[in-house]
């Protein structure tokens, strides 16, 4: 690592989703390149899905939304994420969300950044593996220790819930950040069994954040003619202002408008008013011209249709690259049932295509992008040496169905030629 020669600063690593996309950009990537594959990249598509709502294709700005605007978000976006919210998840329960448990931000790392800068001096559990971008956030605010908490192949990288409270009795955890379903191996925690974490962090006290960006992205348990199946804690939670769960979400994945940077955060009033103190220093705000669009895209029947055309499109696109990952004699300890990335097993591929790292340069010699798995051996401030996952690689199925063959068949490529 080089060591920065201007005065003052600090060599800032850069996430493993943007290592991939900056070194693939050396080689010629481009966003419009018709002959690259990227299957890198956190990324839906964004264009129409046969059954989804029409895409918004113009936006118009009011001049007053020149102004700044509220660090918590409009009220009428806050209260709309409120009411679906209740609506989705909390028909008939006595405790609702009102617009004042709910603030915008511009984005989940934002969102994410605001809940970090507002813990206090805490030990907060984390999973292993889990989102790249996680890794410098761990670092960069110094009042919480992060703890590690493997989870094992053999279990299907699911936590036990016995697993769970061990670790919050045993290490004093008074928080624990998960992603539900998990980012890279799609695996989820629903039903009973996220009744049960949100019971565990009630009894407990012990803040549940939750990353809920794929909560739409579900491939399991979906009942022919019944609607979309979607999970969120928020359906478990007894009382929205006194239960510690912290959900974020936004439009980037479950609405497939990434560029847009809006998310939310939903919590009790009390973690709003703290993290709204965090985003007046950290960030400012989010885009304020943009946020009356968002209206429109949170009405429950545009929700429904929009899910809807997710799951089926993106089950197709999931089943196909497993597949061929199959085919190509790549191992998927667990399929996903949820996200759009498969966590691909690389250790039967002949050397050095076995190598996470070694797999992705080759990649880059046949125009694909994928990211190595040891990105998702979060390592707040390089504390440990050992470095996990290093057979591992995440490979997404977000892009467009071309994109997807075009890229399995560039690994196609790259394996025979080390057969």
């Amino acid at each position: 690592m080089t060591q920065p020669t201007i005065p003052g600063f600090r060599e800032v690593p850069r996430t493993g989703v943007i290592y991939v996309m900056h070194r693939a950009t050396e080689l010629g990537f481009s966003y419009d390149s018709p002959d690259w594959a990227n299957l890198g990249q956190g990324a839906p598509e964004t264009g129409p899905l046969p059954g989804s709502p029409p895409r918004v294709n113009t936006v118009t700005i009011d001049p007053r939304r020149h102004e700044y605007g509220p660090i918590t978000g409009q009220v009428a976006l806050r209260r709309k994420v409120a009411d679906l919210y209740n609506l989705i998840y909390r028909q008939g329960k006595r405790s609702q969300y009102t617009w004042e448990n709910v603030s915008i931000s511009g984005g989940g790392r934002v969102a994410l950044a605001r809940i970090a800068a507002a813990l206090g001096n805490i030990n907060m559990g984390h999973f292993l593996p889990d989102y790249t971008a996680y890794e410098e956030l761990l670092s960069i605010f110094k009042a919480f220790i992060p703890i590690p908490i493997l989870l094992d192949p053999d279990l299907g990288y699911q936590a036990p819930l016995d697993m769970i409270k061990r670790e919050i009795q045993g290490r004093g955890l008074k928080a624990l950040l998960v992603s539900n379903p998990a980012n890279p191996t799609g695996q989820l925690v629903d039903g009973e069994r996220l009744a049960q974490w949100v019971q565990l962090a009630r009894n407990y006290r012990c803040s549940l954040i939750l990353d809920e960006f794929y909560s739409h992205y579900i491939y399991n348990g979906n009942a022919p003619g019944e609607p979309p199946k979607m999970i969120s804690a928020a359906a478990h939670v007894e009382d929205v202002d006194r239960d510690p769960v912290i959900i974020v979400d936004g439009l980037t994945k479950n609405w497939r408008y990434p560029g847009w940077r809006i998310s939310w955060t939903l919590g009790p009033k009390e973690v709003i008013h703290a993290i709204a103190s965090a985003g007046s220093f950290l960030d400012g705000g989010a885009n304020n011209p943009f946020q009356a669009e968002v209206l429109g895209l949170l009405e429950p029947e545009c929700v429904m249709q929009e899910t809807a055309a997710i799951q089926t499109a993106f089950r197709a696109k999931r089943d196909y690259m497993l597949n061929r990952l199959y085919k190509m004699g790549i191992l998927v300890e667990v399929e996903p049932a949820g996200t759009f990335y498969v966590w691909a097993n690389l250790s039967q591929l002949p050397p050095p295509l076995n190598d996470g790292i070694q797999f992705f340069e080759a990649g880059l010699e046949e125009k694909v992008i994928t990211v190595p798995g040891v990105f998702f051996d979060v390592n707040p401030e390089k504390r440990r040496t050992y470095a996990r996952y290093r057979n591992y690689s995440r490979i997404s199925f977000g892009p467009e169905m071309e994109v997807v063959v075009r890229g399995l068949d560039a690994i196609e490529r790259v394996i025979e030629k080390h057969r």
